[in-house]
């Protein structure tokens, strides 16, 4: 299992991030650089994980 990140945490490295909704569903792949914050979910309890 990838660690997870939540919405508002600190992007730890640059790359393509997926959101997953608290079911596991994908909610598509976004790039985010090292530093930023990861961007708010339209779901309660989503998380991203680093596309690998």
């Amino acid at each position: 299992m990838e660690k997870q990140f939540r919405p508002g945490e600190q992007v730890p490295e640059t790359g393509n991030y997926v959101a997953y909704d608290k079911n596991g569903q994908n909610g598509g792949t976004t790039y985010l650089e090292k530093g930023k914050r990861f961007p708010a979910t339209q779901h309660e309890g989503s998380y991203y994980e680093m596309e690998r």
